[in-house]
C-alpha cells in the first residue's frame, strides 16, 4: 500500500521577489511581474521578460559561495532554505539518510556558459573560470541543497523542459510513497535571461514581441497573444510522509493525491494539437487521486500564451472536465499571465500557487484576457480579477518541449 504524502514547507523566488507571500499577494491582486530586460536591447528583437529582482542572498548563502553559483542555483538554494524554514525541522532529531532532494532546471547555467565562452574567445579556451563546470551543470542545484542540509538520501535532477518542476515534485512523491525516503525537497528553477537565452528563444519564434506594454504582453487565451514571456525563478516544496509529519507536529498545507505523466510523441516544440498527451496525463493523475471531474474545483493551467499551446490544452481540459456550460463549478486560470514563464521553475511555482489557492479560497486571475480566442475551449478562465471560491481539490498542468507532460493533483 502506498504511503500518503503531504506538503509541509514551501519557498520560492520569482519576478515579484523572494518568498511565497510576496508572490501570492501580487497574484491575487492581478499584478504583473513583467518588465524591460536588463540587456543591451539594441541587439534583441524581444525587450521584455520577468527578471528576479536583485536581493540580498547573504541570509541564505555565504557571499563567497554565492559568487560561485549561477543564478538558477542561487534561486534554488534560497527557495529551498525558505521551504525548510517553513517546514521547521529539528534536523538533529532526523535521520538524514531518509531525506532526499530532486531539483531540476530546463537549461542550467546559460548565463555562465555565455560569459565564460566570451572569456575563452578573448583570452583562450584555458582561461575560463575554474568554477564554470559546477556553475553551469543542471544537477548542481540539487547538489548544493543536499550539501547545505547534509542530505544523505537520494539526490538527483530531472530535466524535462517546462515540465521539470512538476516532474520533480511527482517523482519525489513517488520516492516517499514507495518507502525510499520520508522527506523530499523538490522543485525546479530557471535563470535563462541572458543574450544567449533570449536570442535562442527569439529565433525559435516562441517569445512575445509586444515590447511597448510589458505588463500586458502575456495574454493566455486572448486573440492578440503572440508568444510567451521568459521569466526567472525557483519553487521548492518540502514533501513528507504523512505519519512522519504528524508525529513531529508539522503544519500540513495539502496532500499530494495524484501524479500523471505522459508523452505527446508528436513534435520537438509543438504540442499534440488535439491535446492527447495532456489529456492522458490529467486522466492518470485523476485516477490515482480517485477523483472525478466534478471533484476538481480549480485548474492552474500551463497556459503559456502561445497560439497552439493554449488551444491544445484548453480543449483537452474541456474534453475531460466539460466546458463552463457542462461543468460550471470548474475554475481555470493561467498565472503565467502575471509571472511569465519560468520554464523549469514554472511547475513548482505553480504547485505552490495551487496550494495557496486552496488554503485561502481564492482563484487567481488570468490577466490581459480582453477578447477570448474563439479557437480555445469555452472555459471559465477567471479573467482580470481573482475570485473567492472554496477549493477542495486543485490540479496543476505542466507541459514541456519534446512532448513531456506532468500533472499534479492536491487536496486539502
Amino acid at each position: 500500500m502506498k504511503r500518503r504524502v503531504v506538503v509541509t514547507g514551501m519557498g520560492c523566488v520569482t519576478p515579484f521577489g523572494v518568498g511565497v507571500d510576496t508572490l501570492w499577494n501580487n497574484l491575487k491582486e492581478g499584478k504583473s511581474g513583467i518588465g524591460k530586460l536588463n540587456l543591451d536591447l539594441e541587439k534583441h528583437l524581444v525587450h521584455i521578460g520577468g527578471h528576479v529582482p536583485e536581493f540580498d542572498s547573504t541570509p541564505f548563502v555565504d557571499a563567497k559561495d554565492a559568487r560561485r553559483m549561477d543564478k538558477f542555483i542561487l534561486c534554488s538554494v534560497v527557495a529551498a532554505d525558505l521551504a525548510m524554514q517553513d517546514a521547521n525541522f529539528d534536523l538533529e532529531k532526523e535521520d538524514m539518510t531518509r531525506f532526499g532532494v530532486i531539483a531540476g532546471s530546463a537549461a542550467g547555467g546559460l548565463d555562465t556558459i555565455q560569459k565564460n565562452h566570451e572569456v575563452m574567445q578573448a583570452r583562450g579556451y584555458h582561461k575560463c573560470s575554474p568554477f564554470m563546470v559546477p556553475m553551469m551543470i543542471t544537477n548542481m542545484a540539487a547538489g548544493k541543497i543536499s550539501i547545505k542540509y547534509g542530505i544523505r538520501g537520494m539526490s538527483k535532477t530531472i530535466v524535462t523542459a517546462c515540465a521539470t518542476g512538476a516532474h520533480s515534485i511527482g517523482d519525489a512523491t513517488r520516492a516517499i510513497q514507495y518507502g525510499d525516503a520520508d522527506v523530499m525537497i523538490a522543485g525546479g528553477a530557471e535563470a535563462g535571461i541572458c543574450d544567449l537565452g533570449i536570442g535562442a528563444f527569439t529565433s525559435a519564434k516562441t517569445l512575445s514581441r509586444s515590447n511597448d506594454e510589458p505588463t500586458k504582453a502575456s495574454r493566455p487565451y486572448d486573440i492578440k497573444r503572440d508568444g510567451f514571456i521568459m521569466s526567472e525563478g525557483a519553487g521548492i516544496l518540502v514533501l513528507e510522509e504523512r505519519e512522519h509529519a504528524i508525529k513531529r507536529g508539522a503544519k500540513i498545507y495539502a496532500e499530494v493525491v495524484g501524479y500523471g505523466q505522459s508523452s505527446d510523441a508528436y513534435d520537438m516544440v509543438a504540442p499534440d494539437p488535439e491535446g492527447k498527451g495532456a489529456m492522458l496525463a490529467m486522466q492518470l493523475a485523476m485516477k490515482e487521486a480517485n477523483l472525478e471531474a466534478k471533484d476538481i474545483d480549480y485548474i492552474n493551467a500551463h497556459g503559456t500564451s502561445t497560439h497552439v499551446g493554449d488551444i491544445a490544452e484548453s480543449n483537452a481540459i474541456a474534453k475531460l472536465f466539460g466546458d463552463k456550460e457542462q461543468n460550471p463549478n470548474l475554475s481555470v486560470s493561467s498565472t503565467k499571465s502575471m509571472t511569465g514563464h519560468m520554464l523549469g521553475g514554472a511547475g513548482a511555482v505553480e504547485a505552490i500557487i495551487s496550494i495557496k489557492a486552496m488554503l485561502e479560497g481564492i482563484v487567481p486571475p488570468t490577466i490581459n484576457l480582453d477578447e477570448q480566442d474563439p479557437e480555445v475551449a469555452n472555459l471559465d478562465y477567471t479573467p482580470h480579477k481573482a475570485k473567492q471560491k472554496e477549493i477542495k481539490a486543485a490540479l496543476s498542468n505542466s507541459f514541456g518541449f519534446g512532448g513531456h507532460n506532468a500533472v499534479l493533483v492536491f487536496k486539502k
